[in-house]
């Protein structure tokens, strides 16, 4: 499910400051972009990257496989697999060209290890042209390797 409008305000009450920083202007933003935006705990420097769907067929994919947990009285999120995260890092190095995504994928690949969906992650790299991209996480992979 996306996350709808009317929900953002709710969201970010989840994560009342001063013990987290959620942008209800950046949320809000994020729905109407069908982008991304973040909830900082400055405390511990953990950050979540909340990433909002859109109605396109990788999304429906993703959302479908994800992992619903609730996030607060009313609402529930659905935390992505790391597949779909690695798929998204990709869109967004392509997008915007961030080392970042590219070293969240390998990490991501690291931990994760034998558990990741190979034939998945593939297919979707494919249909949605990212094989450049995906030929610089597999060569730094390698280098890594030696």
């Amino acid at each position: 499910m996306a996350l709808p409008a009317g929900k953002v305000l709710a969201l970010c009450a989840a994560f009342p400051a001063p013990e987290y920083y959620c942008s209800a202007e950046a949320a809000a933003q994020a729905v109407r972009d069908g982008f991304q935006f973040n909830i900082l705990h400055p405390v511990s420097g953990l950050k979540v990257d909340v990433i909002v769907a859109t109605g396109s067929e990788f999304d429906r994919s993703r959302l479908a496989r994800g992992v619903r947990l609730p996030a607060g009285v009313d609402f529930e999120v659905t935390f992505a697999a790391p597949e779909d995260v690695i798929v998204k890092k990709l869109l967004y190095f392509r997008e915007g060209g961030s080392e970042k995504h590219l070293r969240d994928i390998v990490g991501v690949l690291k931990v994760q290890g034998d558990r990741i969906d190979r034939g998945y992650l593939v297919d979707w790299v494919t249909r949605l042209g990212l094989g450049a991209e995906w030929a610089l996480i597999e060569e730094r992979l390698t280098e890594g390797a030696k």
